[in-house]
Formats: structure tokens, C-alpha cells, sequence
């Protein structure tokens, strides 16, 4: 499913049009975006948490040439499913 298809499952969902549904994803997405920015997490009972996760610096290596290259460490999101999606999933 990509977003317009999100979208539309929304609006036939919450009896809304799809300009309201894709005003209402746009807002979810970036309160959760701005939560990461500040490094806040946000939990979604039963749905999962999202959540910014520090991975340290370390050393890799080129693939082309076999030089080795300091990677610096980075914040990435993460998201940690809840028991309900685990449940429905399998």
C-alpha cells in the first residue's frame, strides 16, 4: 500500500474526502516526525512506538576500492511494533 492508496482507505474508513484524509496523515506524520526531532518517542497503544536510536560511529570500508572510511555516528528512527499488530500480522 503506498500513500495515496492510505489515503483513500482512510477517507472510505472515516466517511471523509480524501483532501480531509490527506490533511489528517500529513498532520500524523508530522507530529511524529517533529516528536523524533526533539528526541521524544511516541507510542501508539497497540500499534507500535516510534523512536530515535543513536548508532555509534564505527569503520567501513569502500566497496570499490577496499579503503577503509570513518562512518560518524548518527540518530535514526525506529519503530518497535505493539502486541495487537504482532497478533493481527500472524
Amino acid at each position: 500500500m503506498n500513500k495515496s492508496e492510505l489515503i483513500e482507505h482512510i477517507a472510505l474508513q472515516a466517511d471523509i474526502s480524501k483532501a480531509a484524509a490527506a490533511r489528517a496523515l500529513e498532520a500524523v506524520i508530522g507530529g511524529v516526525t517533529a516528536s523524533l526531532k526533539k528526541g521524544d518517542s511516541v507510542s501508539l497503544l497497540g500499534f507500535g512506538t516510534f523512536a530515535v536510536s543513536t548508532r555509534p560511529a564505527r569503520v567501513g570500508r569502500n566497496p570499490r576500492t577496499g579503503e577503509e572510511i570513518k562512518i560518524k555516528k548518527a540518530k535514526v528512527p525506529k519503530f518497535r511494533p505493539g502486541k495487537a499488530l504482532k497478533d493481527a500480522v500472524n
